[in-house]
Parts: C-alpha cells; structure tokens; sequence
C-alpha cells in the first residue's frame, strides 16, 4: 500500500505544475484524498482536499482559484493542479489518503490520514 507523487518541479512566478499522486494497493476513490505542504520549520498544512463518494472539495484560502483537485478513476491517481504560482507555495507537497467525508470539516486533521506519499518538491522563484 503506498502514495507516490510525482510532478514537482522549479517554475517562476506565474508558472504552473500539474502534481500527481498515485494509489496502489488499495482503491483511492474509496478514500478521501488530500495534497499537505509543508517549508522547514512550519507544521504541515492542508492545501486541498477532494472527498470520496460525494466528491466534496475544499481548499485553504491561499491557493483558492489558483490550485484545483481531481481524480482519473481509471488511474487510480488524484491530481492538483497548482496555476499562477508564487513564491510562497514553494514547499515540498505531499499527498494523503482517509476515511472521512466532507473534506471540508476534516481535512485539515493529519490525524485523519490512514496513507502518506514520499512528498514532491515544488520551489518558485525568478
């Protein structure tokens, strides 16, 4: 059973990345999905998160309108793709898989997460 995250990279401001988080060993839609990042020093934080059968979302303030969630059932895989990017969203991200719904009451919980990827890189700068 494991989380794999691929897809980050170094973009300039204003850029984009397209990150994905592959499943295996169990099924992902069975599960809600979220994307964490996390600087050095700072605590980890939800970024977005997408729900399993109602297929709620939610997102932190920052990113809104910037970053949008989805899965390929098919795949097995769930995707954030992160536009007009800054600065401020360099971390490493990391993807995270639980049993709870709606995402936007829980999501923010890492205590909630039965599965968690490796992380991805994703630094910003000119």
């Amino acid at each position: 059973v494991q989380l794999v995250e691929s897809g980050g990279g170094s973009v300039q401001p204003g850029g984009s990345l397209k990150l994905s988080c592959v499943a295996s060993g169990f099924v992902a839609d069975d599960y809600s999905v979220s994307w964490f990042r996390q600087t050095p020093g700072k605590e980890r934080e939800g970024v977005s998160c997408l729900g399993s059968g109602d297929l709620s979302t939610a997102y932190e303030d920052s990113v809104k309108g910037r970053f949008s969630i989805s899965r390929d059932t098919a795949k097995n895989t769930v995707y954030l793709q992160m536009d007009n990017l800054k600065s401020e969203d360099t971390a490493t991200y990391y993807c995270a898989a639980g049993l709870f719904t709606p995402c936007g009451l829980y999501y923010r919980d890492r205590n909630n997460y039965k599965f968690w990827g490796q992380g991805t890189q994703v630094t910003v700068s000119s």
